[in-house]
């Protein structure tokens, strides 16, 4: 089994979500919790953000990048230790494994 990566960890929180791999003795990488959108549709309503379809689909920011972007809308998908919201979460998640940690 050499040459085999550790797993990868994952901890999500309501404010900061933490990354790194089995075996270390602290996390890689600390990012807050919150995703970046542009949002032409009200607060909160998820189903008209799901019918964005296109390139506004990628244009989002995730951790500290997402808290400094007056122009979008900052939405944390994590409240009270539950997931609030799944979209946000699925693109919080995929950016923050290929962003973050090395292949």
């Amino acid at each position: 089994m050499a040459g085999r990566l550790p797993a990868c960890v994952v901890d999500c929180g309501t404010g900061y979500t933490k990354i790194g791999y089995a075996g270390n003795t602290e996390p890689q990488f600390i990012v807050p919790s919150c995703i970046a959108i542009k949002e032409s549709a009200k607060v909160g309503d998820q189903a008209q953000r799901r019918m964005t379809k296109g390139v506004d689909d990628l244009d989002f920011y995730i951790g500290d990048e997402a808290i400094d972007k007056p122009n979008y809308a900052t939405k944390w998908p994590i409240r009270h230790g539950i997931v609030d919201d799944w979209d946000l979460m699925e693109r919080f998640m995929e950016q923050v494994i290929f962003k973050h940690l090395p292949p």
